[in-house]
């Protein structure tokens, strides 16, 4: 061996339980890539008077995470620059908030900006509020003047105050949206909670974010998520033209990577707009072939199917319990989905399909495998993302068309949102289809992991504590359907190989001669560690092509 490294890793268990490499290896970095992956005595020889030598003291070393579904613009917004109702809970979103709590922070945002002529952020959590009702006088108490507009941390809904719905003009006449709901009191009054599609007729007044808090919000976004060990992200909802509530993400993502300060790999996924037909491909096909650059590739297409269970939004194959007739289709037709799925494939985009009822995810399926089909099956990774509920038989339907698996898997735990507002909608048999990690994964189904973030926690430890106890880590308790647990290494390889396959970034994902510098060092042995305590797994150092990005204090 006569090249230098760059930096060697040595004394450390390299690969963890998803890839381990034989005791003894060490691994070294040149440029942006892994030079050599061997016994350390060989390794070593690697190096040179400028290398830089990492003891890993027996801890771990890993390939970069990778968030295969994340909002990032939209979540270092509301944490950095908007109200943030996430500052009352834990770290996981569930626990230590009230209505009360709520208030104060609402109130405090807007005595600090009482020049703002909307008060705009979001974060709360349903299970929060008494049935599960947000209201406007709730809002209206702490600011009266002014309207509010708060998107709730799932964001498939909004709580807004009197003042808010009064500009819109929503009143008891005005009638739900298609793909949304307007929550009413008893008297058929709008009541300060709007669901998915109903977000709208509020949002579209929110004044534009400026470019500023966007560059500002995607720069919070990188430093978190870098923090966690994710070397890349897919962005599941990036903006080709300005929203009703800001400009184009596309633009924000361009000045950061002109300016230098994009420093970690992005996949975008080009946002489907269901207002708009089949003629949108081409704005799409333009808005690729624009912004496409190194660090930067929008090579997928976003589309929202159904909304979320919680508000009986989300599309099933039978009514909702408690509402026989409340049986939502999908947010597009199946006829419409899979000429869609055939226009998008033949330009060469892998559909990203957010569906969560079991009707959606089969109307997912069928137009992947018609996507498929027209194109030849040309490589391209399809996904379904969210698989809240799976009808038994669509299983296997996963690995035989070669639909990736997207899945969130920290929400697959008990927990008071899913067992208090999901579980009496969905009946004891639906239920007990939540979340089938383990059938999918022992039916040949690739899996990739994404947080959604900012909807629940970006740490990866957290999910994978989650996949492989089917518990909270705050909250413990009970397994949730523990028979879909899946192996520590199945949860790491989600968050590795399986996440980088579903980004394209295939000389990603494993520790390999060769492959991109992607690296993340752990704070102990992986593959020692009790499940139980995964969660409490610390990142210690991230690396995105061979330069430190993250290093712990």
């Amino acid at each position: 061996m006569t090249d230098t490294a760059d930096v060697l890793f040595v004394n450390g268990a390299v690969g963890g339980p998803a890839d381990p490499q034989p005791p003894g290896t060490a691994v070294a970095v040149q440029g942006e890539r892994i030079l050599a992956v061997g016994p350390e005595d060989r390794v070593r020889e690697l190096r040179g008077s400028r290398t830089e030598v990492v003891d890993l003291r027996g801890a771990t070393l890993l390939p970069g995470f990778q968030d295969a579904h994340v909002h990032p613009i939209a979540a270092g917004v509301e944490y950095a620059v908007r109200c943030n109702l996430r500052d009352s809970t834990s770290v996981s979103g569930y626990e230590d908030s009230t209505v009360a709590g709520y208030q104060d922070l609402v109130r405090a945002y807007a005595d600090r900006h009482p020049y703002r002529p909307w008060i705009l952020g979001g974060g709360w959590s349903l299970d929060v509020f008494p049935g599960g009702v947000a209201t406007a006088a709730m809002l209206d108490a702490v600011v009266p003047d002014r309207p509010v507009y708060l998107p709730a941390r799932d964001g498939h809904s909004a709580w807004v105050n009197s003042r808010a719905l009064e500009l819109a003009g929503v009143t008891a006449a005005t009638p739900d949206p298609y793909d949304g709901r307007i929550e009413r009191d008893a008297d058929g009054n709008p009541s300060g909670l709007l669901s998915d599609g109903a977000m709208e007729l509020v949002r579209r007044l929110v004044p534009l974010i400026t470019e500023d808090e966007l560059d500002e919000g995607l720069r919070y976004a990188q430093d978190h998520l870098q923090s966690l060990g994710i070397t890349a992200w897919q962005d599941a909802q990036v903006l080709i033209a300005p929203g009703a509530d800001g400009q184009s993400t596309l633009e924000a993502y361009r000045r950061a990577v002109e300016n230098g300060t994009l420093t970690t790999r992005v996949i975008g996924g080009l946002w489907w707009d269901r207002s708009r037909g089949i003629e949108q491909v081409a704005d799409i096909v333009a808005a690729r072939d624009a912004y496409w650059s190194p660090l930067f590739q929008p090579r997928v297409v976003k589309i929202m199917l159904d909304g979320m269970i919680e508000f009986m939004t989300a599309s099933m194959l039978k009514p909702y319990c408690g509402h026989p007739t409340v049986r939502p289709d999908s947010f597009i037709s199946p006829d419409l989905m899979r000429e869609i799925g055939i226009a998008l494939g033949r330009e060469g985009f892998s559909l990203h399909i957010h569906a969560v009822g079991d009707l959606a995810v089969r109307d997912a399926l069928d137009a992947i495998a018609a996507t498929q089909s027209a194109d030849g099956n040309r490589g391209y990774r399809h996904q379904v993302a969210h698989l809240d509920i799976v009808e038994p038989a669509d299983i296997a339907r996963f690995g035989e068309i070669g639909a990736l698996a997207n899945v969130q898997m920290v929400w697959a735990c008990h927990e008071p949102q899913l067992d208090e507002q999901k579980a009496p909608l969905l009946g004891d048999e639906r239920f007990a289809w939540s979340f089938p990690f383990g059938d999918l994964v022992n039916a040949g189904a690739r899996l990739a992991a994404g947080s959604d973030w900012p909807v629940s926690s970006a740490n990866p430890m957290d999910a994978i504590h989650v996949a492989v106890n089917r518990t909270h880590p705050g909250l413990g308790g009970p397994a949730f359907l523990p028979e879909q647990a899946i192996s520590l290494a199945e949860a790491v390889t989600s968050y590795t190989s399986g996440s980088a396959w579903a980004n394209h970034l295939d000389d990603t994902g494993k520790i390999r001669t060769g492959y991109l510098a992607d690296l993340v060092t752990l704070d102990r042995d992986l593959t020692t560690v009790r499940h139980e305590e995964l969660s409490a797994v610390q990142v210690t150092s991230t690396y995105v092509g061979g330069s430190r990005v993250y290093e712990a204090s």
